[in-house]
Parts: C-alpha cells; structure tokens; sequence
C-alpha cells in the first residue's frame, strides 16, 4: 500500500505514461504524443493541420477519466456554462502535459487558457427556502450548529482529486482504465410487455440476471478469524432480496445474522452493482475486511453494526432508483444500471455516478461509524478524550471512523482494492474520506447551502458536483430514522435514546452537566425527536425532494422518505401536545404543515420488537390503492 501512495503521488508526467502504456500505444509507432497529439519531425518544431488538431481534440476527450464522463454531445451544445470552461481549462492542461508539444502549439494553448476566464457562481435565493434557522442546536450532540450568511463559492472547478486539508489538486488526471463497466448493461433490459414494470420489480430482475449470467462469486470463503461465507446462501437470502425495499427488514436480518448482518449486506449490494467483476475483487479479502469492519463496531444501542448497514442500505436505496431530478439525464458514463427504458422517463443517480465513485461511496458507508464510543464530539472535548487531543477537537469521530478504518483496510490480508491503479486507489481514499467526514452534523448546514447555491448550475459531468450528490446521500442515509415507516423509527428512537442515557450517566459520574435530552432520570424523547426532525432531518430531505433526488414510488405523488417523516413528526408533535395538556404548539412544522390535533394512540410494548417494518405506516393504505 505504501508503494500505491507514492506511486499516486508522482508528477503529471509520470501518469502519461501510465496512460501511454495502458492504451497500448507509443508515440515511435503511432507518431503520437502520450495524449494523442501528433507531433512532427524537425528540429523539435511541428506542425498540426485543421483535420489533426480536430481529431487531437477527440482523442484527447477519449482520455478523460472515468471519473470525469464526457461524450460526443456535450461538445456540439450551443450553451456556454462555467462547468464547460473549466471541463475546456481541464483539456488543455491534459494536452500540455505532452511534453512533445510542439512549442508553437504549446504558446498557442496556453494562450488559450488566458482567456478562459472562470465566472463566478450566481447566488439564487434559495437559501432561506428551507425555513433555515441563523443558529440551532444540535439535539443529537449537543453543539450549536451556525448557518452563516451566503458566500460566493466558486466550487464548478473540476479537479481530478484535492486534499480536503488544502483544496489544490495532489495526483493528474485519473487514466481512462478500460474496464466493462464503461459500457451499457444489455442482458437485464426490461422487454417491451412491462410497461409497467415498478423499479423494485426491475432491480430484483437485474440481481437474477447477473447471477444466471455467472458474474456472482461463486466459491464458499472462509475469513482469517475463521468466520465462513457460503455465497450461494447469500446470493439467495429472502432477506437480501428486499435491499431495493426502503422498509428494509433491517432488525429481523440482525437477529439472524447478528455478527454479520454488515458484510452480508454488503456484499449482496457489491453484487447487485456488479463490484466484483468491474474490479476483479478478491472474495477472501473482501469478506477479510468488510467482517474485521464489523467486528470493530461497539455493542452498544445504536452506533453498531447495524447502523452502519441500515446507512449502507440507505445509500443503495437512493443511488439505485429513478429520481425526477431534471439536472439526472440519461447519458452513457461509467455507470452501472441498464439504460432507463423508454417508458421510465428517469434516470437514477447510480446511472450518473462512476463505478469508482459508487464503490467509495458503500465502502464509507460501512466505515463511517467505525469503532464509535457511543459518546458525542462535544463530549470527547470536554473530557480532552486522547481523540479529541490528536483531532484538535473538530469533527473528533467522523476522523477516527476514517483513520482507523483505512488502517484496516491496508492490512494486506483486507486490501480488497489492489487491483485499482495508483491514480484510482489516490482518488478512492479521497471519496471515501470526503464522504465519512460530511457525516459531521457540524457540516450539516454548509452542505445544504453549498447544495442549493450550486442547484442552477449542477452538471453530473462535473466531478466536483458528483462528489456533493454523494455526500447528500450518506447523509440523507445517516439521519434517516425519521423518514421509516413508524415501527422501524420508533426502534431507532429507542436505541438513539438509551446510548445518550449511558452519556448521561457517564457525565454524572464524572460530575459534569448533563447534556439536554441525556437524563433518563428526565426522559423527553417526543421534544427530541420533534427538534431533531424539525431543525436537522427536514431541511436536508426537503431540499433533496425539491430537486427532485428523493425516488418516488409509481402510484405515489410525492416521495415516501417524505410521506413517513410528515406522519412521524405528527406522531411526535401529538405527544408533546398530550403531555402538556394539549397546550404545546411545535415551533417548526414540517415542510410548512401544522400540527394535527388529536391524541396518539397507545402504543403497545411490543412496538419496538415488532418484525414487521411497516407497522403504522401511512403507505399502508396508500400502496394498497
């Protein structure tokens, strides 16, 4: 791994021959330059004719990373946007790193690129749309969480991979790795008779297809700690077969499947997605590490294995069905689901997304709760915890969860992704770092402003832009207790609540102040759950079901996260309203409803064990209809 890491870190020049050399050509066999340029001979002068620059062009265009998709179209649009400046600025600095450039032509490049000016972003008036509060607090950590004024952020430049600590790019471009996955699935598209075809339906005929296609692991592995994997049990497990599900029997496969409810379900996503062959995964090392992953979460109410599969899951929910968003158009990148039929009008984020970036995006899923104490950031601070101390007390978790997590992963009997190229393993641990640290409530707000300043000029061809669609996803997955149907929410609401009454009992003991909603001795979970959906959960939803990122059921009018978190909140409100007599009026409402008078009705004991995860969901009556 180490030897990847420099590897990665080498001069532009060094991965053009990389590139050189995977496409197999040389420049005295071709007279190509290492990105395609034809050069002359002659005393190091050249020249290019209209027809070769043209054709310099395309082949150069070809080149483009996969993390990067262009085609053919975008180059014959009429409209100029900041994203196509900066995607002109990206190609000619790939083409100046020829180092055969003819100098006339490098000159003329350059000057090219001085009038290439970036313009700056535009600020709509979306920010306050949301109903966004200047400062809140946190009532899942007890910080105050700012929502500043806007800024102008000029976030379209495409870099190929940047440091988050310093924002400059550190590795060129990723080369153009030919790999199957660069081309559109032909063997699960739907035929013409199913019309109506929902995307549940669709996605479980991808999964059979796949297997019949023997693109499965196909092979009984046994983990170093002796842990064994039959993957054929897998590949038919009842209930893996429900991942396309947002009801996902999350709780019932955990008391099955105790100890690894988190590789088991990751490996049947991995599948779905077609991981193991676009990568050529080794099973051993990936059930090595993804079952050493999950052994490493604590056994404690809420931030444990399971967590991290229900986010997974919530990743995969989100990534893989047909959303409205007009800025998802259907286009040929390196994706992984077959082309939307003609009578599905819509695309699916995963369709937009590289194979790269899709398998960084579940692999920080699973990590991102990595060895979590069961404690908050501010509580780590205030004991000066030895992670706070070496974190200099910003985002204390979310960077353990990353670190720790990698050095996992680089044990070389867990190194699932050695056969990535150094430029792809570079940009790998970028994405899943970028990923683990946005699930940092502190950040919440800045991201859903970054969001909703970027909204007019979001392009999926801009890496840049990809990167903030993902990071909405791991957080709409983080935070997405309260947009379960209710039996499942009310588990969650459970176990959220007896891990901060261990904190509570915790602060006791070391004579601290007892953070808000942490005392079990004065239990007010309604009025937790009331802020934490109005000031945290809401906000992101309804920003992501505005443009349209929420899928959306056939038969429905409005995504379902959004139908379950409206009854939840109510549910929530009814509470607080019994409790006080019936005089509590909520602060916030969500999306703008108001609360709905009325008693809730008692809940039984057995709620919480309940293995049916739509008890009391107001999709019941719907999807019956």
């Amino acid at each position: 791994m180490r030897k990847n890491r420099d590897t990665a870190t080498s001069s532009p020049a060094s991965s053009g021959v990389s590139i050189q050399q995977r496409r197999g050509s040389t420049t005295q066999n071709s007279g190509v330059g290492s990105i395609g340029l034809p050069v002359l001979g002659g005393r190091g002068r050249g020249v290019m004719s209209d027809g070769h620059m043209q054709r310099t062009f395309h082949e150069a265009m070809r080149q483009r990373r996969t993390s990067l998709p262009a085609n053919s179209l975008s180059l014959n649009g009429a409209k100029v946007t900041g994203s196509s400046l900066s995607e002109a600025k990206g190609l000619i600095a790939d083409m100046l790193m020829n180092k055969e450039l003819p100098g006339n032509v490098a000159s003329c490049l350059r000057a090219v690129t001085m009038l290439l000016e970036q313009r700056p972003l535009p600020l709509n008036g979306l920010l306050n749309d949301f109903g966004l509060p200047s400062v809140v607090e946190n009532p899942y950590g007890g910080e105050s969480m700012v929502v500043g004024a806007s800024k102008p952020r000029i976030s379209n430049i495409t870099f190929s991979t940047v440091t988050s600590a310093t924002g400059l790019p550190t590795v060129p471009a990723e080369p153009n790795k030919a790999r199957s996955s660069s081309y559109w699935k032909t063997e699960a598209s739907p035929s013409n008779n199913n019309e109506h075809e929902t995307p549940v339906d669709l996605l479980r005929k991808i999964s059979v297809s796949r297997k019949e296609s023997g693109t499965h692991v196909d092979t009984v592995v046994t983990t170093i700690d002796g842990q064994r994997y039959d993957t054929r049990e897998l590949d038919t497990d009842p209930d893996l077969a429900e991942t396309a599900v947002w009801s996902f029997p999350i709780f019932q496969m955990s008391r099955k499947h105790p100890q690894t409810i988190l590789s088991r379900l990751t490996y049947n996503i991995f599948q779905q997605a077609e991981l193991f062959r676009i990568f050529k995964v080794s099973p051993i090392k990936f059930f090595n590490f993804f079952h050493a992953l999950e052994k490493g979460y604590w056994e404690i109410p809420y931030h444990n294995r399971i967590h991290a599969a229900d986010v997974l899951h919530g990743c995969y929910y989100l990534s893989a069905h047909p959303v409205r968003s007009t800025f998802l158009t259907p286009k040929t990148p390196d994706s992984v689901l077959t082309p939307p039929h003609p009578h599905h009008q819509h695309s699916s984020i995963m369709s937009q997304l590289s194979t790269l970036e899709l398998m960084a995006l579940f692999t920080a899923a699973a990590m991102h709760d990595y060895d979590h104490p069961g404690r908050t950031n501010a509580f780590l601070v205030q004991v000066e915890d030895k992670k706070a101390i070496l974190y200099n007390d910003r985002s204390v978790l979310e960077n353990h969860h990353a670190a720790e997590s990698w050095k996992l992963l680089n044990k070389p009997e867990n190194h699932f992704i050695e056969n990535l190229d150094p430029a792809e393993m570079k940009r790998f641990r970028y994405l899943v770092l970028e990923y683990i640290l946005a699930t940092d409530l502190k950040q919440h707000f800045e991201i859903i402003m970054t969001f909703t300043e970027r909204l007019t000029e979001i392009d999926v061809q801009v890496e840049t832009d990809r990167l903030l669609i993902g990071k909405l996803l791991i957080k709409m997955a983080d935070i997405n207790s309260p947009t379960k149907p209710y039996g499942l929410h009310r588990q969650w609401t459970d176990r959220i609540c007896e891990e901060f009454y261990e904190q509570g009992d915790d602060e006791r003991r070391r004579g601290l102040p007892i953070t808000p909603y942490m005392d079990r001795g004065d239990a007010q979970v309604a009025k937790l759950q009331d802020s934490f959906i109005a000031h945290v959960v809401s906000p992101l939803a309804t920003a992501m079901n505005e443009c349209g990122l929420l899928p959306i059921l056939p038969g429905l009018d409005t995504s379902e996260l959004i139908i379950n978190m409206e009854h939840n909140h109510r549910k929530w409100k009814e509470q607080i309203e019994l409790e006080n007599g019936g005089s509590y009026e909520a602060q916030i409402t969500c999306n703008g409803g108001t609360a709905v008078n009325g008693v809730i009705e008692e809940e039984s004991a057995s709620t919480s064990d309940s293995p049916d995860p739509r008890r009391d969901s107001p999709l019941d009556s719907d999807l019956s209809q």
